[in-house]
């Protein structure tokens, strides 16, 4: 969502459905066209009853992009988003509630969708986009827009770099209402809807910092031939690391949409992601587990995922770690590379012993080669050693690699 100048901060968070956002949005004073989820057939048909127009959005509630041109797996339903007589709505609702939706971003697999969106039609004089993001680069938030809307921002950057416009904001001083009419101006709003579209941005940047957002994106944003500025569309990021002051907000995480494995590795405090390769990774630290899948690369391997276990791993969690790996057939070999620093090499020996005898030990455990270095090493390779734990040993980060890599093509 960014474009390549600009360098944004990545990390995990929390993706609101499109319904949930808008909730948000109207409690800060963004407009939105009229609109409710309904999450049965029975209910869509009422609630549209509250929408004005003849004609109404139905629109499939999922965690992915390209709704529009989806389909659904069980039935071939083509589309995700329909504009329909409001006597279609149960046959439409039919159609998308309880089934999966494909799109460009989910894969074959899809995502289930349980939820619909009955939208108000708008008619749209203009298109524009509108994001604020965290930016390393400006240290803060940045303001990004465009003229030009509806489509991907990677796709108005590349064809005309000049069409981004990008401002800066302080975090201290917060937006500024002659920073937010100067960037509604250049962006082609004019006259009255130019100052109430930055209104519509202020308060979006009250929704970014008083919420913990990390992204928040509205494309389109749209002037509509009545002279209302509405978000027509919206993707939010929510910061996890702020999931204890915005209890509200994530207790309405759909777990439906996520790898439910994933799901599964966050109650023990794992951070777990699925990759499509055959070397299973377990690691002590995001940036160890980084490089790890670097080097494994490097060397003709493909990681099977990244799995950081953290500093204070305990038998619990490395016995919930080896059987998410070992859940995975892809996985043809394990690499565990663990340097010790707060974090002692024979604690977690003893962690690593104990994961691999709870599901079930040499039998049952993929070719195991394990790295160890830092703090107390000689009595962490010690422990494993003496356990009886059929391993490939070393401390050396290449070598132990390098063996995980010919492991997994015999």
């Amino acid at each position: 969502m960014v474009p390549p100048t600009v360098t944004a901060v990545q990390r995990r968070f929390l993706n609101l459905h499109e319904y949930q956002a808008q909730i948000i949005f109207q409690k800060f004073g963004v407009g939105v066209p009229k609109n409710l989820p309904a999450f049965s057939v029975a209910e869509a048909v009422e609630k549209a009853k509250e929408i004005p127009g003849d004609e109404i959005v139905v629109k499939a509630q999922v965690l992915a992009g390209g709704r529009g041109l989806g389909h659904f797996k069980e039935n071939s339903f083509q589309g995700g988003v329909h504009i329909v007589p409001k006597s279609k709505v149960a046959e439409i609702a039919d159609k998308m509630l309880g089934k999966t939706l494909i799109t460009k971003q989910t894969g074959e697999e899809g995502k289930p969708n349980n939820t619909v969106l009955l939208a108000e039609k708008v008619s749209i004089k203009d298109e524009k986009y509108f994001a604020i993001l965290m930016d390393r680069a400006s240290g803060g938030p940045l303001m990004i827009g465009s003229k030009t809307g509806g489509t991907s921002i990677e796709d108005i950057a590349a064809a005309d770099p000049t069409a981004i416009i990008r401002t800066p904001v302080d975090i201290i001083e917060g937006i500024k209402m002659p920073e937010a009419e100067k960037m509604a101006t250049e962006m082609g709003f004019t006259g009255p809807q130019a100052k109430e579209a930055a209104t519509l941005m202020a308060n979006l940047y009250k929704v970014f910092i008083e919420c913990d957002c990390t992204m928040l994106e509205i494309n389109p944003l749209a002037s509509l031939t009545d002279g209302r500025v509405l978000v027509c569309d919206s993707k939010v990021n929510f910061d996890d690391n702020a999931s204890y002051r915005q209890k509200e907000i994530h207790d309405q995480r759909d777990t439906s949409q996520e790898n439910p494995i994933e799901v599964e590795a966050k109650k023990y405090d794992l951070n777990y992601i699925k990759l499509d390769g055959n070397v299973a990774c377990m690691v002590n630290g995001a940036g160890l587990a980084m490089s790890t899948m670097d080097l494994l690369s490097i060397l003709g391997g493909s990681p099977a995922n990244f799995l950081d276990v953290g500093g204070a791993s305990t038998v619990e969690t490395m016995t919930m770690a080896f059987k998410i790996i070992m859940g995975d057939p892809n996985v043809k070999s394990i690499f565990v590379n663990i340097f010790g620093g707060i974090a002692r090499c024979d604690h977690i020996a003893e962690a690593v012993v104990a994961g691999v005898k709870a599901v079930g030990g040499n039998a049952a455990i993929k070719p195991l080669v394990i790295r160890l270095e830092g703090t107390n090493v000689e009595a962490g390779m010690k422990i494993i050693k003496e356990s009886g734990v059929e391993a490939f040993l070393t401390n050396d980060f290449t070598t132990g690699a390098k063996k995980a890599v010919e492991l997994a093509s015999q």
